[in-house]
């Protein structure tokens, strides 16, 4: 795996993280009741993200040194997911 692959996989397991956590503990207008004329009751009202993307940040972090470390080891490789011999024919 290169730079830019590993880059990628951060990228990638960020942004499923992120979007995991963005619902969690997210207090709306509705629940607080308050709610502003012209918008939704269900409008976010503390969603707290930038303390969310650090949380997230170091999790992804935890999460990419376990694959990547796996992805080294050889531990998985491109012939275990060649499931139905197509991974390497040629085009």
């Amino acid at each position: 795996m290169g730079i830019t692959s590993a880059l990628v996989l951060y990228a990638v397991i960020w942004w499923l993280c992120f979007l995991i956590a963005l619902p969690i503990k997210v207090q709306t207008q509705g629940d607080l009741g308050e709610i502003e004329p012209g918008t939704h009751a269900g409008a976010p009202e503390h969603h707290h993200t930038r303390r969310k993307a650090w949380i997230v940040t170091w999790v992804s972090l935890v999460l990419w040194i376990i694959i990547a470390g796996i992805i080294f080891s050889g531990w998985i490789s491109l012939d275990d997911m060649n499931f139905f011999d197509r991974a390497l024919e040629p085009l």
